[in-house]
């Protein structure tokens, strides 16, 4: 990754989050700094300035009033331009950290999660806005075409416009109602980032690491037991990352991996902050889902894995949450606990609704080889590759079917 691209990956949400503020337009924010970064490949060609943060922001902002002066009626743009010319504003400079770059990004989060726009136009924002995310990306992740995403995306920003919702964190009294929305899209961002839909990596830490940050501000804005709940989620799924691919960037099963090279400390706070949870309030689905996560924890080996208890978990969150994707992953334990021919009826219960999820296919395609039905695993397998956007999991699969085809002829 050149050294642009890691300043892009870290920085991108954060200066738009910025630039939104200052601007109050989505559209001219990301095209300013679209520009800046063009800007940065031949500026920085020689050295990366001391604070490329602060030379991005400072950048976009005089490319935003280039483009309010290129705009007609320039005498009415006037104010807007005086307003953007100085410095940073006194209120900005309060908020700033020693780059001079304001953090915007709750701002930003609680504005895309506004209940006025559509649950897939929210995360939809999110990715894109905060997390940097292509158009093209995005549209992977939702499995839906390009140009209907593009759609989404016009829609829901033109809706922020419209209908006048505000650049703010809500009100305490408005807290409550809106905190689920915004976990749920902090919580899909993180996914995105953990297992990544395309592109050629598997993980993409500076989402991972921006989620975990999020609902860390959001838990000292609003302390909530949910949240606890979901920080303790992420965590101890974080703390498994360095684990999750080889050196070589090659897929690695939980199975399979190094749990010695876990994060203890990120366990350890994952556990504590369940067991707050768990003492102030029912658990909710991310209670139940960290809680699965920490029976993982639990295991030092793989064969020590109490996958009983997850698949009674799964259960029991498959009541709360009855889903598709929920009820695979039960499969899954079932497979576990009780062997693959017990699973393999639950996860032809679910080929309508997941026929076009890669993740079915392969999960299917793994009962059948455990079954010593390899031809048919590997029509399985076949079809999770074709569906794969990500091309570390390419990779895996195709290793997989690989391994199969020879097999059946040695």
């Amino acid at each position: 990754m050149t050294a642009i691209e890691d300043v892009f990956r870290s920085e991108w949400g954060r200066l738009l989050a910025a630039l939104i503020h200052l601007l109050g337009d989505f559209d001219v924010a990301e095209e300013a700094l679209q520009e800046a970064f063009a800007a940065a490949v031949t500026e920085w060609a020689g050295e990366v300035p001391r604070n490329p943060r602060a030379w991005l922001y400072g950048t976009a902002r005089h490319k935003a009033i280039d483009r309010l002066r290129r705009r007609a009626r320039f005498a009415e743009k006037q104010a807007e331009l005086a307003y953007l010319a100085p410095s940073a504003t006194s209120d900005e400079m309060n908020d700033a950290d020693e780059s001079g770059v304001p953090d915007e990004r709750l701002r930003l989060i609680f504005t895309c999660c506004h209940p006025a726009l559509a649950e897939d136009a929210q995360v939809a924002l999110t990715l894109r806005t905060l997390c940097g995310l292509s158009t093209e990306e995005i549209a992977r992740a939702f499995l839906v075409p390009t140009a209907t995403m593009a759609q989404r995306l016009v829609r829901a920003k033109a809706k922020i416009r419209g209908a006048g919702i505000p650049y703010r964190v809500p009100p305490a009294s408005e807290l409550p109602e809106r905190l689920s929305v915004v976990m749920a899209v902090v919580y899909l961002v993180f996914n995105e980032g953990y297992a990544a839909a395309s592109g050629e990596s598997l993980v993409r830490h500076d989402l991972c690491a921006e989620a975990i940050r999020l609902a860390r501000v959001l838990r000292a804005l609003l302390p909530d037991a949910q949240l606890d709940a979901l920080l303790a989620l992420m965590l101890l799924h974080e703390a498994r990352r360095a684990t999750r691919v080889d050196d070589n960037g090659e897929m690695v099963l939980l199975a399979d991996q190094d749990r010695s090279r876990w994060d203890r400390a990120e366990i350890d706070e994952g556990r504590a902050l369940l067991q707050s949870s768990l003492r102030t309030s029912r658990p909710g689905t991310y209670a139940l889902e960290a809680a699965i996560a920490a029976v993982h924890a639990d295991a030092h080996i793989a064969s020590d894995t109490d996958w009983k208890q997850i698949a009674a978990i799964y259960e029991r969150l498959y009541f709360l949450h009855p889903t598709p994707i929920v009820a695979l992953n039960h499969a899954v334990a079932v497979s576990m606990s009780d062997g693959p021919a017990a699973a393999l009826p639950l996860v032809a219960a679910l080929s309508d609704s997941l026929i076009d999820y890669h993740l079915w296919h392969a999960t299917r395609a793994d009962l059948l080889r455990r079954l010593g039905r390899d031809d048919e695993a590997i029509a399985s397998y076949r079809r999770a590759h074709e569906l794969a956007g990500n091309d570390a999991e390419r990779r895996f699969l195709a290793r997989r079917i690989e391994k199969l085809a020879s097999s059946r002829h040695d």
